[in-house]
This record gives structure tokens, sequence and C-alpha cells, in this order.
């Protein structure tokens, strides 16, 4: 990793994007902290180009945040590695950087029609479990994937949600879902699966962004984040493509983090920059000057 350009590619973002005219740095008394997302730099992680322990050093560094959420496909084979695991909470403290959650794919699906395939599922889950809970994490984050009709969806997900839940309760970490595609894009479909659990530890994770159940068929983003909220213990900033002034395109930010702040939410909001129009370090610091900026201006007169 070359850190010449990454402070090279952060100025250059940095000077184009400056703060609105009677703003302040001593402004900005924002609401929220901001994270960041280790998806953010999937391409530079899955290129090689950048290793999954120098995440942290990234998000101090060069972003200056002070906490991370990971993703399990960048260590899928250490959820068990102590000696790695040391090495990740080393990386982290050494930083100064908090680790909020692990977010969790490809173990399965918690929601699955056949009963031993789902109880895999969940059991899959509990290694990444005992990771979150070494270094230092409040909660995992999965999946509420499964097949059938929309009330037995409910059922099924629910069943794989409140095993995997119960787990976490005996270690202290909770069981989030992110709205990732399929009937867990349906706002209304995940809180009656929240109901149906009906357990403190079990909560969602909020995406600005996934709110596609199928190939024509959107859910309302702000709608579904708004219905989301009761039940967040995080939340995702997804970001894909801005405008000249700043401003992502597809999501009023102004809007969806007056949403998140509505609901009492002060929390972490993590950045989790998904788009190809720039590279993903310059795409971070947009989405970081865009939050600042909304953040601020709610406090300016």
């Amino acid at each position: 990793m070359k850190r010449r350009h990454f402070l090279k590619s952060i100025a250059t973002v940095a000077a184009g994007f400056a703060l609105p005219v009677g703003l302040s740095c001593e402004d900005k008394k924002m609401e929220f902290k901001i994270s960041l997302a280790e998806w953010s730099l999937h391409r530079m992680l899955y290129s090689g180009e950048l290793n999954h322990l120098e995440f942290c050093v990234i998000a101090r560094e060069q972003f200056d945040l002070d906490a991370v959420e990971y993703v399990n496909s960048f260590f899928f084979d250490k959820a068990e590695d102590l000696d790695y695991l040391k090495e990740m909470k080393n990386r982290a403290n050494d930083q100064g950087v908090s680790s909020l959650l692990i977010m969790c794919d490809n173990e399965g699906d918690l929601g699955d029609p056949n009963q031993k395939a789902r109880l895999k599922a969940v059991e899959n889950h509990f290694k990444w479990m005992e990771a979150a809970k070494f270094l230092g994490c409040h909660s995992i984050r999965v999946n509420a994937k499964s097949k059938g009709t929309y009330e037995d969806q409910i059922q099924l997900a629910s069943d794989g949600l409140r095993k995997l839940t119960e787990y976490g309760e005996k270690i202290g970490i909770n069981t989030i879902v992110e709205n990732h595609g399929g009937l867990s894009s349906n706002g209304k479909w995940l809180v009656s699966v929240m109901k149906e659990v009906d357990h403190p530890m079990c909560g969602t994770l909020p995406d600005f962004g996934n709110f596609k159940i199928k190939d024509g068929e959107l859910y309302d983003r702000y709608i579904g984040v708004d219905e989301l909220m009761p039940y967040a213990k995080a939340v995702s900033a997804k970001s894909h493509s801005f405008n000249w002034k700043g401003n992502e395109i597809n999501t009023d930010y102004k809007k969806m983090i007056n949403i998140v702040l509505s609901a009492g939410y002060n929390g972490y909001i993590g950045i989790e920059f998904e788009g190809s129009e720039v590279d993903e370090i310059q795409g971070i610091q947009l989405t970081k000057n865009l939050m600042e900026k909304v953040g601020g201006l709610r406090h300016v007169v």
C-alpha cells in the first residue's frame, strides 16, 4: 500500500469541497458519529492493493475516523484464528479505533425452508459471534434470506434469527439484520420479522440504498429507513454517485439523516461507498464530507 497515493487523493477531493459560507469546523456539533464500513474498500481489498489488516490504519490515518465495521469476506478463514484476531485487535487499539460489528455473508440462509440447513446456517454464525466478542464489537450483521410465501418467510427467518440471537445473548453480542435484497428490502416485512423474533438483542441495520426487492420492484428508501429505525442498532450511509455540489444523487442525505435522528438514534452512521465513478478513497471522502455538512448544518441558525 502506498500511503502517498491515499493522501494525495484525499487532498484533491477536500480541496474541491469546501464548507458552506458561515459554517466553521467549530459549528459542526453533530448528533451522530461517523464510522467506516469495510465494504467501501472492497475493490482495493479484492485486488490485493489493500490488506485487511490495514483497514483500521486507513480509517484513522486517512479519514480520521475512530470506528469501523468489518466484513467477514475479507478474513473469511480467520474467524477462529486467535493469532490473527489478536493482530486485528492490536491494530485497532493502536489507532484508537473501535470495532463496532462484523458484517457476515456466505454462511447459509437463516430462513432456509429446510430445517437442517437453517440450523446449520445458524451454527455457522456462532464463530462470528465469538470473533465479534473478542474484537470488542457490539453486533454481527446478518441476512434474513428465505424462500416461500410472504408469511412463510416471516416465520422461517424469525426462527433462524431467534436461535442465533439466543446464542448471542449468552455472550453479549447483538444480531442485526440489514435490508439486503429480497423481502428483507421490504420495510414492513422486516418489521414483522423483528416483532416475531421479539428479542431486545435482535435489531436492524437500516441501509440508505438497499431497497431493491427484485428486478423491477423497489421499496421507497425513505419509508423503509423510517420503518426500520425503531429497531436500529447501526445505520449504513450507502453512497454511489455525487454531483458537482457534493450531494449524493440517489439519496437526499439531509432528509435521510433527519429520519435517522428523529428516531432518537445518536450512534454511529457508517460510510458505505459503493460507486465506481470515482476511486474508493475519493468516494469515502465525498461521503464523509456530505455527512459532516448535513450534520453541521442542523446547528446553523
